[in-house]
């Protein structure tokens, strides 16, 4: 399947994961991506971001490289304030916007982060139509993406949804329910993106911000760990959107797959590989031992569901590691609170102690009673004074 939303990728979001990679990803590779990242600097002419990639990324930069991309910059600005210009003084609003929103963009797609914004709204405030205004507040978002500014993406979403309950099209609200899906992913809010890019699954347009094989790759993800076990394959195992794209990428179809289907050293390994891509990617980093903690205690606890009781060496056996992990790991789990069960040490077993429900329903509502009680005591003495 090949979809284009016909939007140019500004900035360019995969420059950003290069960079990324460029700062934490695998020693070996990182002159190869500074080569890549240095070959799409020289194409856009991108200025601003090479100071901005030298200074965080401590690449030495060429003084004599980055004087021409200046210059190359500066002259084509001032071609497009004299478009503007002209535009302003012998044309009408509409090539006024045009050259508006030429101007913004050509800033954005150099790395021009302030310059940019500022021209973006100075665009806002001058083109026609909701549909118009809603593209450049998206522009923005991606911005925002690029940089990892967290204030300008939340207030930009807001003002897309607002914009879209005034009067957006279809495509425009599902392009904003990616846009909100990756930023809440980025938040560890795997829940309200999983929803959401499942909702836009059928739909998904947003090439400008990612493409399929990604979408698809982030929608498994984020469903892996926020899905209840009884609707994941209806959603997502079943999907024909990822079943066409699942493959694609290694190990994400088994990952997929095998915690759903009880094989747990399967679903141990593809973790391992899921562990990796996580650590690598510019969205995920910062959670990725909070989702493979998680994944690993979804887990145990599907597998010690099925019994009162199981062996220390079964459990290995089944998650393809050894009893001293399984020892370690599921103490650490127990002690947080985070699995019902034991360790009987001396037996080499794992005992289950699901929680008494109604026992706890009947302590909440004595808990609630005292509280009420204690409240109509004071009123009564403040009543009686």
């Amino acid at each position: 399947m090949t979809i284009d939303s016909g939007i140019p990728r500004i900035p360019d979001l995969y420059l950003a994961q290069k960079k990324f990679l460029l700062q934490a990803g695998p020693a070996e590779s990182r002159a190869a991506v500074q080569a890549e990242l240095l070959a799409a600097i020289e194409q856009h002419h991108m200025a601003p971001f090479y100071a901005h990639l030298c200074d965080e990324c401590h690449v030495p930069a060429d003084q004599a490289l980055l004087s021409k991309l200046e210059a190359v910059n500066q002259e084509e600005v001032a071609a497009l304030d004299a478009k503007l210009a002209d535009a302003e003084k012998n044309a009408g609003e509409t090539e006024i916007s045009d050259a508006l929103i030429a101007k913004a963009e050509y800033l954005a797609q150099i790395g021009e982060k302030d310059k940019a914004i500022s021209a973006y709204r100075v665009a806002f405030e001058k083109v026609v139509g909701a549909g118009a205004k809603i593209d450049l507040v998206f522009a923005m978002i991606r911005i925002g993406l690029f940089f990892n500014d967290r204030t300008l993406i939340l207030q930009q979403l807001e003002k897309a949804k607002a914009l879209i309950e005034e009067g957006g099209d279809w495509d425009r609200r599902n392009r904003c329910k990616v846009y909100e899906a990756t930023f809440l992913m980025t938040q560890r809010d795997f829940k309200g993106a999983a929803n959401l890019f499942l909702e836009t699954l059928a739909t998904f347009t947003s090439t400008e911000l990612m493409d399929l094989q990604d979408y698809v790759t982030y929608t498994v993800i984020m469903a892996a760990i926020a899905v209840p076990r009884t609707e994941i394959k209806k959603k997502v195992i079943e999907s024909p959107e990822i079943l066409e794209v699942v493959h694609q990428v290694p190990h994400l179809e088994e990952y997929m797959k095998a915690l759903y289907e009880c094989r747990y050293n399967a679903f141990f390994q593809s973790l391992a590989h899921m562990e990796q891509l996580l650590k690598t990617n510019f969205y995920l980093h910062a959670h990725y031992r909070y989702y493979v903690r998680e994944m690993r205690i979804l887990g145990y606890a599907q597998l010690l569901e099925s019994y009162r009781s199981l062996t220390l060496e079964y459990m290995a056996t089944a998650f393809g590691v050894t009893q001293e992990f399984i020892d370690r790991d599921l103490y650490r789990f127990i002690a947080n609170g985070r699995l019902n069960c034991v360790i009987d040490k001396v037996r080499g077993i794992v005992e289950t102690n699901r929680p008494d429900t109604k026992n706890a329903q009947y302590q909440a509502v004595i808990k609630s009673g005292d509280v009420l009680l204690n409240r109509v005591q004071k009123l009564s003495r403040v009543i009686n004074i």
